[in-house]
């Protein structure tokens, strides 16, 4: 267990760190600023790379939705779900506050300027409202988890599976970063929260709540198609 847990806290790590590390570092730089494309490739090639490396170990999930959403489809243990999601956040929050000590480091750094952190309202990249947000969330994090169900399904193993998962994150983002800055994690919107503190905080709810209902649902329905597993 405690190698799993490992497993899940460093791919945590690097998939916050390298997302959200693009989307502070990379994404306005200038004249060569990444933008919205290359930060969405950004968490989709952080996300294959460690699917590659941890998915023997843990399972790869990364995202307390997922892990949560996995239970709901009957391939996890709902007594190693909150360990996971432990391990996850702590991931996450680690990842942010290096990431902090690199960004503070560039003269005018101002962490009011959102640290990549999720907002609605006027906090949406695009000012999108709670609800059209709300909405996004649910709708992206059900779609990821019947994407990870259906490709580590044991019925139809797929050698494809880490490509699939990252190509599906990086299309979540492509469609969601000007709604939400997109989370569809709550480990990966719990870190940036935390620095930014004040409105990131008083949000951070929705970007709990509407991944793990997104991936109930998406687990739910993969089980009822798929059968019990077990």
């Amino acid at each position: 267990m405690l190698r799993k847990l490992l497993a899940e806290f460093l791919g945590t790590f690097w998939l916050v760190l390298g997302g959200c590390g693009s989307a502070v570092l990379a994404a306005k730089f200038p004249l060569v600023g990444i933008g919205f494309l290359g930060v969405a490739f950004a968490f989709g090639l952080s996300l294959l790379t460690m699917c590659c490396v941890f998915a023997p170990i843990s399972g790869c999930h990364l995202n307390p939705a997922v892990s949560i959403g996995l239970w709901a489809a009957g391939r996890f243990s709902l007594k190693e779900v909150p360990s996971y999601i432990i391990a996850q956040v702590i991931g996450g929050i680690l990842a942010a506050t290096v990431l902090y000590l690199i960004a503070s480091g560039h003269q005018g750094f101002d962490l009011q300027n959102g640290f990549a952190s999720n907002g609605y309202g006027l906090h949406s990249p695009g000012h999108y409202s709670l609800l059209a947000c709300f909405i996004c969330e649910i709708t992206m994090s059900f779609l990821f988890l019947i994407v990870i169900a259906g490709v580590t399904n044991p019925q139809l193993p797929s050698h494809f599976a880490p490509l699939a998962i990252g190509l599906a994150l990086t299309l979540i983002h492509l469609i969601s970063i000007p709604v939400t800055n997109t989370s569809v994690n709550p480990a990966r919107s719990t870190g940036p929260a935390l620095f930014v503190g004040g409105w990131a905080i008083h949000q951070l709810w929705l970007f709990w709540l509407a991944p793990l209902i997104g991936g109930i649902v998406g687990g739910s329905l993969f089980r009822y198609l798929w059968g019990n597993e077990k």
